[in-house]
């Protein structure tokens, strides 16, 4: 979400006439834009801040910094007072704004800020600079309204708003026209989608409108919430053929007792009962998820449910953390943070090793299979190769050229790698 919001700030830019520099030390203007979800993600604002600073500290006049995103929501004026500060803050629902806070610093040279609400939904469609030549990311809401007792998102993206399928739409065609032929759809819960400009698109039937662009050939889609999987979903991913079959159903716990605490409203049975109806009812369906160690009061027994609840999901990929507080949240208000920080580490390693040998099987029992494969890249692995994603969302590595990228290759899985997988083609022209 955070990279696209990027894509739809360069867009801002380039329309008012900037052209993207090389290096910061080249630029007259340098974005920062930021994410709040984990604490790191904070401390890497500051010390990019002073490799900015000193990179253009011999300059005549430096290049104006601004910072955006949910730090800069967060922190408001209070990063002005920082040791190196930027010129403009600029926050989460303001981001239309940008150049025109450009220049009011450029012009004034004192700080300018807007952290305001705007709940504006039209700057989306703005001139979004696509930076990748395959894919789309399309927002379909902004905000949330779950406040789950962790999480930052609701304080500094705001409440809830939806956009109108019709600018929805409008974008995925110009995606599509441009190129692009994956279209994922982006939201803090973006199975909650209700069309504010026609009741009957629900966030299934917005799926099936997107798939039926032309030129569409996949449809994904980021982050959705396990208990706002409807039936209407699971018709969704189990019979319109663009849309991936691939579902990240964040759990954050397999403890009864840490989902009451973290305001998840749904229990661990519940959650298992819906990934066997998932498996069942759809074939092939690779799940993920997010996982929290450490949260307060988390015990051994807790963290004990939360292994046994891996166990039996079986994903086929994870994103773990260790709960760290965030500003304004009920777990920072109400909840002591006290597991220790080594009890974390201890934690998130046995759930690491624990994935990582679940994953290696899900990757053996591929071995032999043709799986068709949406190529996006040159491999990061070795220059002569290429990388792509299955329906399910693993990356494969193969042989082959260079114009294959943006098509669909049939590919035999011959091996597995610890977070990939690597395949022969099987030419077919598409």
């Amino acid at each position: 979400m955070n990279f696209h919001d990027g894509e739809r700030l360069s867009g801002l830019l380039e329309a008012d006439g900037y052209e993207r520099a090389d290096l910061p030390a080249d630029a007259d203007v340098v974005v920062i834009n930021t994410c709040s979800v984990r604490e790191r993600a904070e401390e890497k604002l500051y010390t990019r801040l002073g490799e900015i600073r000193d990179a253009t500290a011999g300059r005549s006049e430096p290049p104006v910094v601004a910072v955006a995103g949910c730090v800069a929501q967060q922190e408001g004026a209070d990063l002005f007072e920082r040791r190196v500060a930027p010129d403009v803050v600029l926050g989460t629902q303001s981001a239309g704004r940008l150049t025109a806070l450009i220049e009011e610093a450029r012009a004034t040279r004192a700080p300018a800020i807007d952290i305001q609400p705007h709940d504006d939904l039209t700057y989306p469609l703005g001139r979004v600079q696509h930076s990748d030549a395959v894919r789309a990311w399309v927002t379909i809401i902004e905000g949330c309204n779950e406040f789950c007792a962790f999480c930052v998102v609701p304080y500094t993206r705001g409440h809830e708003r939806m956009r109108p399928v019709s600018l929805i739409l409008a974008e995925v065609e110009a995606a599509v026209a441009a190129g692009r032929r994956e279209i994922q759809l982006l939201g803090q819960i973006v199975n909650h989608y209700q069309a504010p400009d026609d009741p009957s698109c629900d966030f299934a039937e917005l799926l099936r409108r997107v798939s039926a662009v032309a030129g569409v050939w996949r449809v994904r889609f980021a982050s959705p919430h396990p208990r706002h999987v409807t039936d209407r979903l699971i018709e969704v991913l189990r019979d319109v053929p663009q849309v991936c079959r691939h579902l990240h159903m964040p759990v954050q716990s397999g403890s009864n007792r840490v989902l009451r605490l973290m305001r998840r409203r749904y229990t661990r049975e519940s959650y298992l009962e819906l990934v066997d109806r998932l498996r069942a009812e759809v074939p092939g369906i690779a799940l993920s998820t997010d996982v929290i160690v450490g949260f307060p009061t988390e015990s051994d027994d807790d963290f004990e449910d939360t292994m046994d609840l891996v166990r039996r999901a079986r994903y086929h990929s994870m994103f773990s953390f260790k709960y760290s507080p965030r500003p304004n949240t009920l777990a920072l208000k109400r909840m002591p943070d006290d597991v220790p920080e080594g009890e974390k580490t201890r934690r998130i390693m046995a759930l690491q090793a624990l994935q990582k040998d679940i994953q290696a099987r899900w990757f053996e029992a591929a071995i032999g299979s043709v799986e068709p494969v949406l190529v996006d890249a040159i491999s990061r692995r070795r220059e002569t190769d290429l990388a792509g994603r299955t329906s399910g969302n693993t990356i494969v590595n193969f042989p082959g050229p260079a114009e294959w990228i943006g098509r669909i290759i049939p590919v035999r899985i011959t091996a597995g790698a610890p977070n990939s997988l690597r395949g022969e083609a099987i030419p077919a022209d598409r």
